[in-house]
């Protein structure tokens, strides 16, 4: 078949015409050190800080150093099949995390993937996981209550929104009991709250995540999970994925608790990656940036302006200290980053005081400014009775012979302690944690024997419910006390209807 030159002719011309080159310019590196979560690439020239690189093998990584030959990578997965002189290539993207709606009530990993084996999650949008804190003047003070439901905490040390407060003290005292029980007592109080955990056992975080779920506070939770087998750029990274899905809420104007279980395992994780990036150690082989580690994460924390929509987030971090010593060099750091700190006393929590909440030694920096009017009327003096309780308490073991007025005195005092114990996952409202203490703080469990004080509180508020409701409502909704002498009469009636009637 004769083919006319002109039709050729026409044909390579529309070719040309509708060539659409489809070039992909991709800057790569080489692979020349890997080993134990890091690697070092060469090639890498105008990689950015904190930028996602990708190596062959479909792991991520994360530009940590840039040094003038070559760039420290932490590696965000698995690093067993990533051999020197694999390709890494630049992804133009700083690290980012999936943020929004569709992660509460799941469990998820440092990179906002799923873990509870629940499917997917339908994520549109991202955040940086590092990003500056707000400013001075883009903030708020704290003024509202971020209640706990612990007596001894919303009492004593309160927390407010917006708020840094640590909590501090040995293994196995109840530290992480104390950030479930605040995130239970969120139910209905319209605050999201995100669990993170870092350098956990697994069993461990499932057994919280079961908690939740048990106890129905999934439903407004998510949980950042860097368990112990993790490599130690996730256990680093955790916090501040936690922290970048805290803040796409409150930036919508909503309300955040954010607990970060715990900080000590996060710096340990973090020297080791500095270590291994050759970063030179400083004190206690910690690099000298641990510091600023923990400060940038926590200053993230904040009440924002209305104009910012008047979110905040309320930051619970963690620190495990070593026989109670919280001179040491991270439960400093973060002492002095935070608004004050629940310190947690072993002898205490092993004599049955729970939660073991040292009083001398726990402090909150924001106060009264983060306590409804009714707490602070009855709240007002209970530091100080239970400080000259435990000062009475030293000086009279050695002797019998003691006064009226030292003898009230003791006896206040150790009904004041038992008041402020607490059984587990039993958050109290606070409305019902007025009614106690003002029964305390007025003289009316003076003639209960202490055995029976917890026994008292739970029939008090049973019989509150049937026939004094009406005083929950009132504290619940005007923040303040009833009327002069309302309470006092409903407490002398519920005793004289009861068998604590003495």
């Amino acid at each position: 078949m004769a083919i006319n030159a002109q039709e050729i002719s026409a044909l390579i011309k529309a070719q040309i015409d509708n060539f659409q080159p489809n070039f992909e310019i991709t800057e790569t590196g080489i692979v020349t050190y890997v080993g134990d979560g890091i690697a070092r690439a060469s090639g890498l020239n105008a990689a950015m800080s904190g930028e996602l690189l990708e190596f062959a093998n479909g792991s991520y990584g994360m530009a940590q150093n840039l040094e003038a030959t070559d760039v420290g990578i932490i590696i965000l997965g698995d690093f067993s099949d990533i051999r020197e002189g694999d390709i890494v290539k630049r992804t133009g993207k700083i690290m980012e995390v999936p943020v929004g709606e569709a992660l509460i009530g799941r469990v998820v990993n440092p990179l906002g993937q799923p873990v509870d084996g629940l499917g997917e999650i339908a994520t549109t949008g991202f955040r940086p996981v590092e990003t500056p804190a707000p400013g001075v003047m883009q903030r708020k003070s704290v003024s509202e209550p971020m209640q706990t439901g612990l007596k001894a905490i919303d009492a004593l040390v309160p927390i407010g929104r917006g708020q840094r407060e640590l909590i501090i003290g040995d293994r196995q005292t109840g530290k992480t009991s104390i950030a479930v029980d605040a995130i239970l007592n969120q139910k209905d109080n319209d605050v999201i709250c995100i669990y993170v955990a870092i350098g956990q056992k697994e069993s461990t975080v499932r057994t919280q995540v079961e908690t939740l779920r048990k106890y129905g506070a999934l439903d407004y939770t998510i949980v950042v999970t860097a368990s112990a087998s993790q490599p130690s750029p996730l256990l680093y990274i955790a916090p501040y994925a936690g922290v970048a899905m805290a803040e796409e809420f409150m930036y919508q104007g909503k309300h955040v608790l954010i607990v970060y279980d715990d900080l000590s395992k996060q710096a340990v994780a973090y020297r080791e990656l500095s270590l291994l990036l050759r970063r030179p150690p400083g004190r206690e082989a910690y690099p000298g940036d641990v510091f600023y580690l923990h400060s940038r994460l926590l200053e993230r924390s904040a009440k924002v302006s209305d104009d910012l929509g008047g979110g905040s987030i309320t930051a619970l971090p963690f620190i495990e200290t070593q026989a109670g010593d919280i001179s040491a060099y991270i439960a400093t750091n973060v002492i002095s980053i935070t608004d004050g700190q629940i310190f947690l006393q072993e002898n205490l929590f092993n004599s049955g005081i729970r939660p073991a909440i040292d009083a001398g030694s726990s402090v909150s920096r924001v106060g009264g400014s983060a306590q409804i009017k009714a707490m602070k009327k009855v709240a007002g003096t209970l530091r100080l009775d239970l400080a000259s309780y435990r000062e009475l308490e030293a000086f009279t073991q050695f002797g019998s012979d003691l006064d009226a007025a030292t003898q009230a005195k003791l006896n206040r005092g150790r009904r004041t302690v038992e008041v402020l114990k607490q059984p587990i996952h039993k958050p109290l409202p606070v409305e019902k944690q007025v009614v106690i203490l003002y029964a305390l703080t007025h003289g009316f469990l003076d003639d209960i024997p202490v055995n029976d004080i917890l026994k008292f509180e739970e029939e008090l508020y049973h019989y509150f419910d049937m026939h004094y409701s009406y005083i929950f409502d009132t504290i619940r909704m005007t923040k303040d006390l009833p009327e002069d002498g309302v309470l006092d009469t409903a407490i002398q009636d519920f005793k004289d209807h009861s068998f604590f009637n003495v």
